[in-house]
């Protein structure tokens, strides 16, 4: 499955009304740890296809959402569970620490 671009209206419908679990990686593209995250984030979005929503935010053109959860470093990856935060990552990171993550979680 394919990693979900998230705008405001988008995360709000998917993310914070949504139940279940959401791995989102907030990054920009000026953001050379980001570019580097990003195929580890595409890699999660087809590995938990249809157990997890994987996603990002473009926080230049989506600096409302960023805001709201106080993103001060990118990347930083939040993990929501039913709409709420209850994690978070920040920096590049093996894929294994966003897999264990998404496993604490579902637990």
């Amino acid at each position: 499955m394919a990693t979900e671009h998230f705008n405001e209206e988008t995360f709000e419908q998917e993310v914070i009304g949504g139940n279940g679990i959401a791995l989102v990686d907030f990054w920009a593209e000026w953001c050379g740890p980001c570019r580097m995250l990003g195929p580890t984030i595409d890699e999660l979005a087809d590995e938990l296809d249809g157990s997890v929503l994987v996603g990002k935010v473009n926080i230049d053109e989506q600096s409302n959402i960023a805001a709201r959860f106080n993103v001060m470093t990118i990347p930083t990856v939040i993990l929501f569970k039913d709409g709420e935060e209850v994690d978070r990552l920040v920096g590049f990171l093996p894929k294994q620490r966003f897999i264990d993550l998404v496993e604490k979680a579902k637990a």
